[in-house]
């Protein structure tokens, strides 16, 4: 794709799978040096019953209006290139994936910090209904981070409860292998060795 920043956000009608590819082509770009990507599919069990398929259902206007905004939030905090964010509506059956997610940086951190915060905001605030059908019956699940964000959240309004991220950025010293730290071996020699180190702390508000 082109060097300009971009984000998609699709919500795709029954019956249409994934395009993974698509996805990842789209954020894809030469100064790009990481992609991050996320697949949510459906798993065959849950608590001991035997799953047949889920059913998605959505406020779509909204839903896309809330996935753009948790977006934009992640772009306000890491720095990223491109964003790509599709979800199901109708059956997905087990094996078969329900929502992706790819995200493009220069590094990987960025890119992986803000696919996990995406996925996460989409479970919590995005306004997608998940029914579980199982072999001997069928019940409509609330995402527990949905209903955390309800209870807690302030939302009246009917906007978005899109939670904030602050992101605290360590001096990076220059090389491959993070800094340098001096340490002492059991014969009392100096020997400089290198370690790795976190180069970003996500403090949730």
């Amino acid at each position: 794709m082109g060097g300009d920043e971009q984000t998609l956000v699709e919500i795709l009608e029954e019956h249409i799978p994934i395009d993974f590819s698509k996805y990842i082509n789209y954020v894809s770009a030469p100064q790009a040096g990481a992609i991050a990507t996320f697949s949510g599919t459906t798993r065959d069990t849950f608590d001991g019953k035997d799953v047949v398929e889920l059913r998605y259902e959505a406020y779509v206007p909204m839903a896309l209006k809330c996935v753009k905004t948790i977006c934009s939030s992640a772009r306000s905090s890491w720095n990223l290139h491109s964003m790509a964010v599709a979800h199901r509506l109708g059956p997905v059956p087990v094996g078969e994936t329900s929502v992706f997610i790819a995200v493009s940086s220069v590094h990987r951190a960025d890119a992986l910090d803000a696919c996990k915060y995406v996925i996460d905001e989409v479970k919590a605030s995005v306004p997608i209904w998940k029914k579980e059908v199982y072999s001997n019956g069928e019940v409509w699940k609330e995402n527990s981070e949905f209903l955390e964000r309800r209870l807690f959240g302030n939302d009246d309004d009917g906007s978005c409860s899109v939670k904030e991220v602050e992101v605290h950025r360590h001096e990076r010293k220059k090389g491959c292998c993070g800094a340098k730290v001096k340490v002492i071996d059991e014969s009392g020699n100096d020997d400089e060795k290198r370690c790795f180190v976190k180069d970003v702390e996500v403090n949730r508000i």
